[in-house]
């Protein structure tokens, strides 16, 4: 991920416990972790539903039972520069909710 944007982090603290494919992230951004925790499902959600939406990634959403974030699947199957080309998708989609976000409220 690229650290500049600060969005998100790796949902497992320790690297040694980290999956290589698939890739759970935390949302991380002061604004969304300021949110309640209701709040912050119905950002991850719809974080998700645009990325989806735009076709750029699909069961993208973290899972259930997991804090809200993302779940990036890496394996074999997923290029290197698949993974870079959605860091940029990341921030458009995150931008957005929390501009609508921001319009609601």
């Amino acid at each position: 991920m690229d650290r500049r944007a600060r969005l998100v982090d790796f949902l497992a603290t320790d690297a040694a416990i980290r999956s290589n494919t698939s890739v759970c992230l935390k949302i991380v951004d002061p604004w969304f972790t300021s949110l309640d925790a209701e709040a912050q499902a119905r950002i991850a959600k719809a974080i998700a539903g645009l990325l989806d939406g735009e076709g750029v990634a699909f069961d993208i959403g973290g899972y259930r039972d997991a804090p809200p974030g993302l779940r990036i699947w890496c394996g074999a199957t997923v290029e290197r520069a698949d993974i870079a080309a959605l860091v940029p998708w990341l921030d458009w989609a995150f931008a957005k909710v929390k501009a609508d976000h921001a319009q609601i409220a």
